[in-house]
């Protein structure tokens, strides 16, 4: 493949995976090949030199996205005030994205056995961030004096992040927030904020008594 063909080739997959977005996006996360095509205009064989499948299409559309934090964490990894508000809001200023992919990645990986090879991409490229921001993230665990690993702070932070996702995305919840402005900062403060008194909770003294 020459380069001027090459080069079209990779802007024709970008554009294959931003309308996909855009259908799944407007459709609830449903949408066929054919819809794709059509909105498109392409044929299904120029789809098939880029995508053998569906599930190969949208794994691609997580992978790409995942390459974007990828960015955030390396371009920003030298102080977590700058990194958290960062990528948080990278996902809160398109929740309806936010859950969209993570809801994907959850049945593709329930249900997809074919595709070994993008999902050990998708997951080398999570371990990469992981590694971008591991100096960043122990010496400001250390600072705050808190005895949590990276990967657990980080995945506090996702927790915070997906969850104001969630909120931020329900029409029942639209009717009664106030500022989305204030909300954001709230959970971008809550990131940031350890408590430097920890409470150690008993899990069993919680859990509901089983049938």
């Amino acid at each position: 493949m020459n380069p001027d063909r090459h080069t079209q080739f990779l802007i024709r997959k970008e554009k294959i995976l931003q309308v996909a977005e855009k259908l799944l996006l407007e459709n609830n996360q449903e949408m066929t090949l054919d819809e794709l095509v059509a909105e498109l205009d392409i044929a299904k064989g120029t789809l098939y030199k880029h995508f053998r499948s569906k599930n190969e299409l949208l794994l691609e559309l997580i992978i790409q996205n995942e390459k974007e934090i990828l960015k955030i964490s390396e371009n920003y990894n030298t102080d977590v005030k700058e990194y958290a508000p960062r990528y948080m809001l990278y996902h809160l200023t398109s929740p309806s994205r936010t859950i969209l992919l993570h809801q994907l990645e959850e049945h593709l990986t329930m249900t997809e056995s074919k595709l070994k090879h993008l999902f050990d991409e998708l997951y080398a490229i999570r371990q990469q961030r992981i590694i971008s921001l591991k100096e960043m993230t122990e010496k400001y665990l250390k600072s705050q004096n808190y005895d949590m690993s990276i990967r657990d702070y980080l995945s506090y932070i996702w927790s915070l992040t997906y969850g104001a996702a969630l909120l931020l995305n329900s029409s029942y919840y639209q009717r009664s927030i106030g500022s989305r402005e204030k909300l954001i900062n709230l959970y971008v403060n809550q990131a940031l904020s350890l408590p430097t008194q920890k409470v150690q909770i008993d899990l069993k003294d919680f859990q509901m008594d089983q049938p």
